[in-house]
């Protein structure tokens, strides 16, 4: 198959949406957000998915995060722009718009609620990617959307030469293996807990949600890997694992933004209807900051490889 192009290999992290006190965006904490991936040397960002709350964002506040992210990157690492959503009219609508904001590609979420058949995801990512001339990250979560992209319908994506590479989320090893045996696209991971053995797999790196706290780590981690060093790329999937654990202790954002929030880089408030964590699970992530994420957070960029 003659692919028409590929994007960077690494680290890809699945940024959160900040907001003010008073529910809007927050730009003055965006760009330093995004600051802080860039010079942790990820490849890319990935603003409007899951983690960045794209359901609940206006389309203003949407072409801000993409052209802020665009400018602050410079080319420097991927903006991977979220464009998704359950309706393919409207995916191929946002798609055009993200691409037009600068976007380097589009990441495009299964579509949820629907429960489209196989053939019908075929239909609507062939449409979506013969609309608009931008590279396609496919994006299956069936945790979130009831909707589970099989490996047969991602090899018979992998013909379209827009659609270039899929967020593998569906936890299941098995499956993620047989797409990345029966296809040729790119491969992520989207599940930090099996960061590593995905990487095994043959993976061409992550898309993290860890790594709106840890960046560094991650490209280390990825760096190592990538260069052989099974050990050390495994030490540091150990070091990881429990701001991975500390991340999903309740729906994502609303923990990383708890996080987020104790290291002084963004509120913890998600946008309805996402809440903040409950109380016990405020004072399990306090005590995991103080006694060990804090000082990860001060040595990240010192250990990317």
């Amino acid at each position: 198959m003659t692919r028409r192009t590929r994007i960077r290999e690494g680290i890809y992290t699945a940024l959160v949406t900040p907001f003010t006190s008073e529910g809007g965006v927050d730009r003055a904490a965006w760009p330093r957000l995004v600051q802080r991936q860039v010079a942790a040397g990820v490849a890319g960002v990935v603003p409007l998915g899951c983690t960045g709350e794209a359901a609940v964002l206006e389309r203003d506040e949407r072409e801000y995060l993409v052209r802020s992210a665009v400018e602050i990157c410079a080319g420097r690492c991927l903006v991977v722009a979220g464009s998704g959503t359950n309706s393919t009219a409207r995916t191929v609508e946002q798609t055009r718009e993200v691409k037009i904001w600068g976007a380097d590609a589009a990441m495009i979420i299964t579509p949820y609620y629907n429960k489209p058949q196989q053939h019908g995801l075929v239909a609507h990512y062939r449409t979506v990617a013969r609309a608009v001339d931008l590279p396609v990250v496919l994006y299956n979560v069936p945790g979130r959307t009831a909707c589970n992209l099989l490996p047969g319908t991602a090899a018979e994506l992998a013909g379209d030469p827009n659609i270039v590479a899929i967020k593998e989320a569906s936890g299941n090893l098995d499956q993620i293996e047989r797409v990345i045996a029966q296809t040729d696209l790119q491969v992520f991971s989207g599940d930090d807990a099996l960061n590593f053995s995905i990487f095994g797999l043959g993976a061409c790196g992550a898309v993290s949600v860890v790594s709106n706290l840890l960046p560094g780590s991650l490209v280390a981690m990825w760096n190592a890997w990538r260069q052989g060093d099974v050990a050390t790329a495994w030490k540091l999937s150990r070091l990881l694992a429990p701001t991975g654990r500390a991340c999903f202790i309740e729906t994502s954002p609303a923990p990383v933004k708890e996080l987020l929030s104790l290291a002084g880089l963004c509120r913890r408030e998600p946008r309805l209807p996402l809440m903040p964590v409950t109380e016990d699970s405020v004072k399990y992530l306090v005590q995991f900051y103080e006694s060990t994420l804090a000082d990860l957070i001060a040595r990240d960029l010192e250990v990317r490889g």
